[in-house]
């Protein structure tokens, strides 16, 4: 069952260098509907679903990472809850090249410039990576967390 993970956000690792060619930014209105239907069709319609939400700040709570016009990944923040992580992915092709990292660390950095000391990280995807990489421990009894039983779909 996937933990909830709990981030110390004042004891962070540096942020990684952006390798040549690649951009990492947060995403701009006029994008909202290109990226998210990409997120949709690489991942799921609910992570486009809380995508969404990130444009309810400015700039949005969201990172996109690109080479040239084609997406390599994405991240969110401050979306699902205040001070959660998530949801993020890495289009398949491009897994293993340290975008994950990238953008968990800039997602974390940008999570304590809000002012936050700790961040969580609701129903953890590769508990091994989050614990290696950041300062950070699991959530004892926190399945399943904040995530309700899901409405049924129509």
């Amino acid at each position: 069952m996937p933990a909830d993970i709990l981030v110390k956000l004042y004891g962070l690792p540096p942020c990684p260098a952006v390798p040549d060619g690649v951009v990492l930014r947060h995403p701009l209105p006029h994008e909202r509907s290109a990226i998210r239907m990409w997120i949709s069709r690489e991942f799921s319609d609910s992570w486009a679903d809380e995508f969404d939400t990130a444009f309810c700040s400015t700039p949005p709570t969201a990172w996109v990472l690109q080479r040239g016009g084609e997406l390599l990944g994405f991240a969110c923040y401050d979306v699902t809850a205040r001070g959660f992580f998530g949801p993020t992915g890495v289009k398949e092709s491009e897994q293993g090249q340290g975008f994950g990292r990238l953008l968990l660390l800039a997602s974390m950095h940008a999570l304590r410039q809000l002012g936050y000391g700790y961040a969580i990280i609701g129903s953890a995807g590769p508990l091994d990576f989050y614990l290696r990489t950041l300062p950070a421990m699991l959530i004892p009894d926190s399945y399943p967390g904040i995530y309700p039983q899901p409405v049924d779909k129509y």
